[in-house]
């Protein structure tokens, strides 16, 4: 593996993470607006998969086609369950039935789960370097969302039912970025979510076209279409662009931690926006987190391991 492709590897999943970081206050403002116009939240979820559909098709005619079977577009169905439908679906569904800072902190199990997964399935070591490295990280990302003050886990009915929901998201992606890593690296970033988006809105249309048909958009403000342009073309196409060369080129561990970043970029936007302040634990928490990156990244492979 080339030391260009590893570099590509770690700055288009960092690069990914940022965007989807920079989503998290910018979509918490469609998803209010929604809520008052009695529009679903499950309405923003389908609007990145169909535009995503939309945009990886107009790209691809730009681009040299690549030969798929019917048994790749069997798997690439099965990761667009895994990594969309349900990784987006269920997690947006699950923040309406708990807190916000519920689903945060469940969030931060995703590197974990796919620590395990990872040690059971494709036989990577969980290593102590790496085990500290995720431990940092996690402690990081937790100072960060339980600073924003906030109820965690009431375990009334429906919390317990989000919380579920939005583990289960947190377990699908990390399924996809263990069991799928070998089958993604065969074909080009624009090749594999073409046909993982088109399965993703083959799913949600029936559900969400009656939703989409009955926005009132000559009323919507131009603010809203400009952050829903930014969710779906940005966070979306853009970053879903990106991930795959990460999967490619780095071990799903890796990848998972990257995950970290996400509550770092919103904390400094909210800090820019005038909505927080920071102080030294804010300083801790994000040394914590990028350290327990850096931690997880030194951490050595199975084949490393072997050489020694």
């Amino acid at each position: 593996m080339s030391v260009n492709g590893v570099f590509k590897g770690h700055l288009f999943t960092f690069t990914a993470n940022v965007l989807w970081g920079l989503m998290a206050p910018i979509s918490k403002d469609t998803l209010n607006y929604f809520a008052e116009n009695d529009i679903p939240a499950f309405t923003l979820a389908a609007m990145r998969m169909i535009g995503g559909c939309i945009a990886f098709w107009v790209l691809q005619c730009f681009l040299p086609k690549e030969r798929t079977t019917w048994s790749d577009k069997g798997k690439f169905f099965i990761c667009a369950m895994l990594a969309i439908v349900f990784n987006q679906c269920l997690f947006i569904v699950g923040v309406a039935f708990t807190s916000p800072i519920d689903a945060s902190v469940i969030t931060t199990l995703m590197p974990i789960v796919t620590m395990i997964l990872a040690a059971i399935v494709i036989k990577e070591p969980i290593t102590g370097l790496k085990a500290v490295g995720v431990f940092l990280g996690m402690s990081g990302a937790l100072m960060l969302i339980l600073g924003r003050g906030g109820d965690v886990f009431s375990f009334d009915k429906d919390s317990i039912i989000g919380d579920a929901m939005c583990l289960t998201a947190q377990v699908c992606f990390a399924s996809y970025l263990v069991f799928f890593k070998g089958f993604i690296s065969r074909f080009s970033s624009v090749t594999l979510m073409k046909w993982m988006f088109l399965s993703a809105t083959a799913v949600v249309v029936p559900f969400a076209v009656p939703e989409i048909a009955s926005i009132d958009f000559a009323t919507m403000p131009l603010k809203i279409y400009l952050e829903i342009g930014y969710t779906v073309f940005v966070a979306t196409f853009f970053t879903y662009m990106l991930i795959p060369t990460g999967q490619k080129y780095l071990r799903p561990t890796v990848v998972g931690m990257y995950n970290y970043v996400q509550p770092v970029v919103s904390s400094m936007v909210a800090l820019l926006w005038g909505l927080t302040t920071f102080g030294y634990t804010k300083g801790i928490a994000i040394g914590l987190v990028f350290s327990g990156v850096y931690i997880v990244t030194q951490s050595k492979s199975r084949k490393q391991l072997k050489q020694q």
